[in-house]
């Protein structure tokens, strides 16, 4: 008789190891890439603008169109990962981002960069829920939130990369060299292939019995060797065949919707900063070099509030933490616009970095908790694809708003709302139905057995 054994649950119950460790160093790095190759627009914007000679308008929808293809690549390449696995999706979006960001710096003409942009954001934005399911699979449960807002920590370091780089590189040899350098992430691909494990669910799905075994012996290493053990998912675990209609199933159809209206609201204050920040201090009188920093200050906020949001929401209701820091941004951005001191000002942007970057990463840790492994891909992918409409939006409204040339507060005043009415959709999203509050993943009661093997029948290996 063998012992059944829930590889989730094993997961859940594991202690962080040099396998949790693996899985973390890969997913940071690739978002660490992610974030810089989706930040290098805004640090290099005034110089483009002025070599292509396009207005401010146009240079808005030339940053919109990597977040055009964000939503398609959010969608579509996050979904995907449930029938191709994970491992190859990630691989896909490294590609796709850096290459087509690299190429973009050979473009000079508007609409050959919007187009490389496009393609580059199918991969900036595939990615995205792709890690936040791998990482909150493995995660050991009682640390999950904290990994999972680590892992898009590096997001904001690629925002900080790119302040540094920029300030060393546009200079020296012109805003196509940042651009080039986001080429290099091709060659990690390979060692993505070999070191990152793949997901159980596919693996069991798939029929994939001795990856399932070895993923569950790291995980447990107090497991004996032998053949006495049955390695198994629950089925809510696995791919439903249905999983966008699951988002709305079991009372969660209202705390979709508001998770969506509020994936929309983060994004579009990040992308608005990000886009525009730099431009937005320029015009308060800044030098280039001057406001890099504050866009440098900015991610430093980010990892911070990210880092530090995921602490407090693995110690209280996290669905309570992220209400606090839709609202503390909201606030804060509409305090930037009236403050006029250099030194309160740079507080103030690291503020903001952690109440709307640092946010929008806390709210992907939080949509993988509220949705049950057989969605979670799913659910944050249609939040982030949906929330792009968002990102879409906001540099070409913020855009349009320079060219009008409104007073500076106006500007901050129009991203800070956008944070109110982010406080008002967490607010509305019922937690109680969530698959934490449930404790979905640990339910017995319903599983699947690995593979086609049924229930109580013997596992070959």
């Amino acid at each position: 008789m063998k012992t059944e054994i829930n590889v989730q649950k094993l997961a859940e119950d594991a202690r962080f190891s040099r396998f949790h460790a693996v899985i973390l160093f890969w997913c940071v790095v690739i978002l660490v890439l992610d974030g810089y190759d989706l930040a290098v627009v805004g640090a290099a914007l005034p110089s483009i603008m002025k070599e292509m000679g396009v207005d401010a308008t146009k240079a808005g929808f030339m940053a919109s169109s990597a977040l055009f293809g964000m939503m398609v690549g959010a969608i579509y390449l996050g979904t995907m990962a449930e029938r191709i696995g994970r491992k190859l999706s990630i691989c896909i979006c490294v590609a796709l981002f850096s290459l087509f960001t690299a190429a973009a710096g050979l473009t000079t003409d508007p609409i050959t960069f919007s187009v490389t942009r496009f393609l580059a954001g199918l991969g900036i934005g595939g990615v995205l829920p792709v890690v936040t399911a791998q990482m909150g699979e493995f995660a050991p449960a009682k640390m999950r939130a904290r990994l999972v807002t680590l892992v898009f920590a590096g997001y904001s370091i690629g925002g900080i990369l790119v302040a540094l780089t920029g300030k060393q590189l546009i200079g020296t040899y012109g805003w196509q060299a940042v651009f080039f350098v986001a080429g290099l992430p091709i060659f990690f691909i390979p060692f993505i292939l070999w070191t990152m494990p793949e997901s159980v669910a596919f693996l069991a799905k798939k029929g994939r019995h001795a990856e399932l075994e070895r993923i569950a012996r790291r995980l447990a290493p107090a497991l004996k060797q032998g053949d006495r053990y049955q390695f198994f998912v629950p089925s809510e675990a696995l791919a439903s065949n249905a999983p966008v209609a699951a988002l709305f199933s079991q009372g969660r159809a209202l705390s979709t919707l508001m998770i969506w209206v509020a994936f929309f609201t983060g994004l579009f204050m990040v992308y608005a900063l990000s886009s525009w920040l730099t431009k937005l201090m320029a015009l308060s009188g800044y030098s280039l070099g001057s406001a890099l920093n504050f866009v440098l200050v900015f991610n430093i906020g980010a990892v911070c509030g990210a880092i530090g949001g995921g602490w407090l929401g693995d110690r209280f209701n996290i669905k309570h933490v992220l209400v606090a820091f839709y609202a503390t941004g909201a606030v804060s951005l509409a305090l930037m616009g009236y403050t006029k001191a250099t030194e309160l000002l740079f507080v103030l942007v690291f503020v903001v970095g952690a109440s709307t970057l640092g946010t929008q990463l806390l709210a992907y840790a939080y949509a993988g908790e509220f949705y049950p492994g057989s969605i979670r891909s799913t659910g944050v992918g249609f939040a982030s694809g949906i929330g792009r409409l968002g990102a879409i939006i906001a540099p070409v409204l913020i855009g349009a708003l320079v060219a009008m040339k409104l007073p500076l507060e106006q500007n901050f005043l129009a991203i800070g709302v956008a944070g109110l009415v982010g406080t008002l959709a967490v607010m509305l999203i019922d937690h109680r139905k969530s698959a934490a509050a449930l404790n979905q993943p640990e339910k017995m009661a319903s599983r699947a057995p690995l593979g086609p093997v049924p229930a109580h029948q013997p596992t070959n290996h």
